[in-house]
């Protein structure tokens, strides 16, 4: 199963470079081609609402990497998430993750 997960911001057009950016530097660290796939927003109340879905191959390389050492939580699926906000958070990003399938 592919891991999916639900991002969140109020300035899409601002945030969705960054993500991009930031997915695009995993991928590179992670060795993975095809590693992520980014779905159509939709709007709601304000927000802007899209998934992120990472492919098995991606998900397999953080979880055995070492790269999830210090994002908490009790499941692989909270420290992956953990990770990913962490991950975007420090490339200048300010979406909202939460984890919708894993």
């Amino acid at each position: 199963m592919k891991p999916l997960f639900q991002l969140s911001t109020r300035k899409y057009d601002k945030e969705i470079p960054l993500v991009k950016k930031a997915m695009e530097e995993l991928e590179g660290n992670c060795k993975v081609k095809d590693g992520y796939e980014i779905k159509e927003p939709f709007a709601k109340a304000g927000w802007a609402f899209f998934n992120l879905e990472l492919s098995a191959d991606m998900a397999s390389v953080i979880e055995n990497s070492g790269m999830m050492e210090n994002a908490g939580g009790f499941s692989i699926s909270e420290q992956l998430k953990n990770f990913l906000g962490h991950f975007f958070e420090s490339k200048g990003s300010n979406v909202r993750i939460t984890k919708i399938d894993y």
